[in-house]
């Protein structure tokens, strides 16, 4: 398996929902995400309905910034199911949403629908190859609100919230509601 570290040049908008052609009956990920408490670290597992084939994964994710750009250091350790069972009792801190991948125009972009608590918080993340073709992005349209390096929409952030607590932090950033369902 592929163990190491990348650095990603992101950056994370709120979305009203999927754009099109995707649908949520379209090919996606299946995330279920715990954060262990007081630390960097997470536990993945990812699941792909299409084949059922399920990973194991766990990650430390620092974020920083360089060159006025904000970026992210994930490392990860991918296991067999028996040695993530032995992680199960950091269980407990979880977000589960379904990821769906899309290109448009040359941008590669990750939509996260979340289940659970969060239903109807939907966010995408446009990944660029470095700082510079990230500060140089211009979003598109139809994406609500950049929430690119706020701490409350970072998974250790989100996984006591419920929809109404997100509501009030985009009112809190906006001054106004921005349609989550």
């Amino acid at each position: 398996m592929n163990n190491g570290e990348r650095i990603e040049w992101r950056r994370k908008f709120l979305v009203e929902g999927l754009p099109e052609p995707l649908t949520r009956a379209s090919s996606h990920l299946q995330y279920h995400d715990n954060y262990i408490h007081d630390t960097r670290l997470r536990l993945r597992t990812d699941r792909n309905p299409d084949t059922k084939e399920w990973l194991y994964v766990l990650q430390r994710i620092e974020d920083g910034a360089k060159d006025g750009a904000p970026f992210r250091c994930i490392a990860e350790l991918y296991m067999a199911e028996r040695e993530y069972a032995q992680f199960q009792i950091f269980e407990g801190n979880e977000i589960r949403k379904n990821r769906y991948f899309h290109k448009i125009d040359g941008v590669e972009y990750a939509y996260d629908v979340y289940i659970g608590e969060l239903w109807g918080l939907n966010t995408v993340q446009a990944f660029f190859e470095n700082a510079e073709a990230m500060k140089a992005y211009v979003p598109r349209q139809e994406f609500l609100l950049e929430v690119t390096g706020i701490e409350f929409f970072t998974g250790a952030s989100l996984f006591d919230k419920k929809i109404t607590d997100v509501q009030g932090k985009i009112a809190e950033l906006t001054g106004s509601a921005i349609a989550v369902q």
